[in-house]
């Protein structure tokens, strides 16, 4: 009885992490679109820290970042558990924030162009407290970290609370480990290209420094490429959770791809993209009009103010 009881036990957590092993994948594929961004924003927080403070700043804000998720993580399961109705409105809503912040970086960047860049880089330059600095990044950790947690937690919804609890813990921990070890690596980028750059003699030396110099010239397109990618990445998660938040509009836009997608003489992976392509354009749509609603009440508020 007793070895049937323990092989029992054994089936049951084998199921047990296997149910977590395909959850983990599918929530990591799934807020791997919010990481983009996440990159972008905390290595430019910690540009402009002094060379040998940037490991610090970073480990810093890990620790932040950490214990926002230790915060989020129980909200989330208890929202779940005694509220299991908040999950879908809340995913929209968080569905319809990312939207609106990646169309306010468009607006942004359309309307004030490379003026407003030079002031930002002003401002990046300028000497900032160390502590304010890392509260700051901190605070934009957890808005990211709440959508990580509420993507992951719409994934996860309706399991038992133990896949939960693991699930949800393994992608708070694999994020915030993977995100700020890139953005570790990111920040000391410069470094070593400049490291190699800088070796002398020949043999192996020399195809060294050729690969410094090409760590520097690709060290700022880099910075701009995780920032389109985090951009675009925001309607795509971000519009693809306001979709499934409106039934109506996933039947719509269901409809609308359908002949794209029964095209044979299209490749399949290609026909595949109508459907998130779809579900960005409405994200680009719904954070525009968003973005254009907040930017218009902001005018209002400064005119009252004169």
């Amino acid at each position: 009885m007793a070895f049937a009881n323990l092989l029992t036990l054994i089936d049951d957590i084998a199921s047990l992490l296997d149910d977590v092993a395909v959850l983990t994948k599918t929530a990591g594929a799934k807020t791997a679109g919010v990481l983009g961004d996440d990159l972008a924003l905390n290595a430019q927080q910690v540009s402009g820290v002094r060379v040998d403070r940037e490991l610090p700043v970073v480990w810093a804000v890990f620790k932040g970042s950490l214990l926002n998720k230790s915060i989020l993580v129980p909200l989330a399961l208890a929202i779940s558990a005694f509220a299991p109705w908040l999950v879908t409105p809340l995913l929209t809503v968080g569905g319809l924030f990312l939207c609106f912040e990646g169309a306010e970086k468009l607006l942004h960047a359309m309307l004030h162009g490379k003026s407003e860049d030079h002031g930002q880089a002003d401002h990046t330059e300028a000497p900032l407290d160390e502590k304010t600095r890392i509260k700051g990044a901190i605070r934009t950790d957890f808005i990211l970290s709440a959508e990580i947690i509420a993507i992951t937690l719409g994934t996860v919804q309706g399991e038992p609370l133990a896949t939960q609890v693991t699930v949800m813990a393994l992608i708070a921990v694999a994020m915030t480990v993977g995100v700020y070890g890139v953005v570790a690596a990111i920040v000391k980028l410069d470094d070593l290209g400049l490291y190699l750059s800088q070796l002398q003699g020949g043999g192996l030396k020399a195809p060294l420094r050729a690969i410094g110099r090409g760590i520097l010239r690709a060290a700022p397109w880099l910075m701009k490429g995780l920032s389109v990618a985090g951009t675009m990445a925001m309607f795509l998660v971000g519009g693809g959770i306001v979709v499934h938040g409106f039934p109506w509009l996933h039947h719509q836009i269901e409809h609308l791809v359908a002949p794209l997608q029964a095209l044979t003489q299209v490749p399949a992976w290609l026909t595949g993209l109508a459907t998130p392509v779809a579900q960005g354009v409405a994200g680009l749509l719904a954070g525009t009009v968003l973005a254009l609603v907040f930017m218009g009440v902001q005018k209002l508020r400064g005119a009252d103010a004169h």
